[in-house]
């Protein structure tokens, strides 16, 4: 039987997080919560009332926080899961049955489908579906690549397997929290251009807009999920032109500096 540790990321996240270990109660006796130094929340208090190990961290940035985690969890195999999403009973089951029979030795990580919804309502389109995510990792052999600010994704010295079972990701409530989101992940990734030495050029503020249109709402099939598709794809591609406008503030910063 393989041993399992369960380690979750989050930063003022009481509005999720008791949701999030309920969903995964049973399964691991190593629930590992690392928050945000910067918390300002009650997320620790209620992680720890939950039975999670509760580590206060300073911020290093997503990839170095998921690693500080393989440090600290003691199983095999660690499954990362976000203070806002939920192990669906499918998966719960799955777990449990493949952590009992053991996992392949030439299997280093296990994908996993995930749904999102979004005000209350299950994707089917735009690449938020089946959306598979690099979650279930042999602790040894996984290692994430700490210049990758946003959308990290754990290197793995071996083969990757897929479940099928699903994780439930509650992704957006709130139209502020779409926006503010968007936001975060907009400088993240202008930052990323910027220290790879990429530049803003002005057809940037056109092109990129209408390639990730296209892609959400044609090629990936946004156009599935009626008018909340056209709004989800159209405000993906709005927020390419905030990127490259933050590119450019980066830019002109640096420029102001020499």
């Amino acid at each position: 039987m393989a041993c399992l540790s369960i380690a979750i990321i989050a930063r003022d996240e009481a509005r999720h997080i008791a949701g999030c270990l309920r969903s995964v109660a049973g399964l691991s006796d190593d629930v590992v919560v690392i928050v945000d130094a910067q918390t300002r929340d009650a997320t620790a208090a209620i992680a720890a009332a939950h039975g999670a190990q509760v580590l206060i961290e300073p911020w290093r940035g997503f990839s170095a926080q998921r690693n500080v985690a393989l440090q600290r969890c003691r199983g095999e195999w660690v499954l990362f899961i976000d203070a806002d999403e939920r192990l669906t009973p499918g998966l719960f089951v799955e777990l449990a049955m493949l952590l009992r029979c053991g996992p392949p030795a030439h299997i280093a990580g296990y994908r996993i489908p995930r749904y999102n919804l979004f005000f209350g309502r299950r994707l089917r389109g735009g690449g938020w579906y089946p959306d598979y995510q690099l979650r279930l990792l042999r602790r040894e052999a996984a290692h994430f690549d700490e210049r990758v600010a946003v959308h990290e994704v754990a290197a793995l010295r071996g083969e990757t397997g897929v479940l099928r079972g699903h994780l439930l990701h509650l992704n957006i409530e709130r139209l502020d929290e779409l926006w503010q989101k968007q936001a975060r992940y907009a400088f993240a990734e202008a930052t990323m251009l910027y220290r790879a030495g990429r530049r803003m050029r002005w057809r940037n503020l056109i092109g990129a807009p209408a390639r990730e249109f296209t892609r959400r709402y044609i090629q990936l099939g946004g156009w599935r999920d009626g008018w909340l598709g056209v709004f989800l794809c159209a405000t993906l591609a709005w927020h390419e032109v905030v990127k490259f406008c933050m590119l450019r503030g980066l830019q002109e910063r640096q420029g102001a500096k020499t």
